[in-house]
């Protein structure tokens, strides 16, 4: 036992001269990414927190009502934002949500994809699955540091972070729903001459359009969940009143801005969820 533990694998050695390499080498292309993915998402922070709070409200209950139909649901969202207004919290919320869509709209672009491709590919999902058992596992705190001295302070950092840990969702859910299509629906298409894409867009997608979506949902609560620890390397949101609260030990704040967090959640849920027959909350 001693023997073993005085032969230790520098693993952590190699992982950090990787790092540095990286900082050193491609120092420009990180810079790039971060400067570019900094400038849209303060730039929708912008422009989101120009739009008077009542006219966003406004919006976004008449987008709850375009898209379910639900009186119930646009005098909750209505209900549930005024109170986050009420709170003061209604510029960190619209800094959070900047975040939470930008996370949720890189991680199903990518995502989807190659949930799609792994799908009819088995080796690839082979090689895939313990990549995203790394990511979903291991402690967020852990690739929070390399993130950090590859992107810089801000929210750049927290935002890759975020897709790190949001995106095996869609990946896997994408890959269940593809691979769970009846091989009749498969063969029916065939028999009528559909070429692939054809069989993709026409038969495999559709059928496979809830399971995708509830990797959206998914998506989106994962990328909430990651807020209070983007905090801790500069982004602006939600999280930075509950890491004060935690520091200050004020029971009251961390209570507000959580409830703010979970407003958000519910909120974002019941918007991208399928619309029902008999919707309500």
């Amino acid at each position: 036992m001693e023997w073993l533990e005085q032969h230790k694998l520098p693993l952590g050695k190699w992982i950090n001269r990787f790092v540095d390499w990286l900082n050193v080498h491609a120092a420009g292309f990180f810079n790039a990414i971060s400067d570019g993915l900094g400038f849209l998402i303060i730039g929708l922070i912008k422009i989101l927190q120009a739009t008077p709070p009542l006219l966003l409200v406004a919006i976004i209950a008449g987008l709850a009502y375009w898209l379910h139909r639900s009186i119930k649901l646009v005098v909750f969202i209505v209900a549930a934002l005024l109170l986050i207004i009420n709170l003061g919290y209604w510029e960190e919320t619209l800094e959070t949500l900047a975040l939470v869509v930008f996370a949720t709209i890189i991680s199903m672009l990518v995502g989807v994809p190659l949930g799609i491709a792994s799908a009819h590919r088995p080796w690839l999902y082979a090689v895939l699955r313990p990549i995203l058992d790394l990511m979903q596992t291991i402690p967020t705190f852990v690739y929070l540091i390399p993130t950090l001295i590859l992107f810089g302070l801000g929210v750049v950092p927290g935002l890759i972070s975020t897709i790190i840990f949001a995106i095996p969702a869609p990946i896997r859910l994408t890959h269940l729903g593809i691979s769970t299509v009846p091989k009749a629906l498969v063969e029916a298409g065939e028999s009528f001459g559909a070429t692939q894409r054809q069989l993709l867009w026409k038969v495999e997608l559709p059928y496979a359009l809830p399971t995708i979506m509830a990797g959206l949902t998914q998506c989106i609560m994962l990328s909430l969940s990651m807020v209070v620890i983007a905090a801790l390397v500069g982004a602006d949101g939600l999280g930075k009143p509950v890491v004060r609260a935690l520091n200050t030990v004020n029971i009251a704040q961390g209570f507000e801005a959580g409830t703010a967090i979970v407003i958000i959640a519910i909120v974002l849920d019941r918007l991208c969820k399928p619309r029902e027959p008999t919707q309500g909350l």
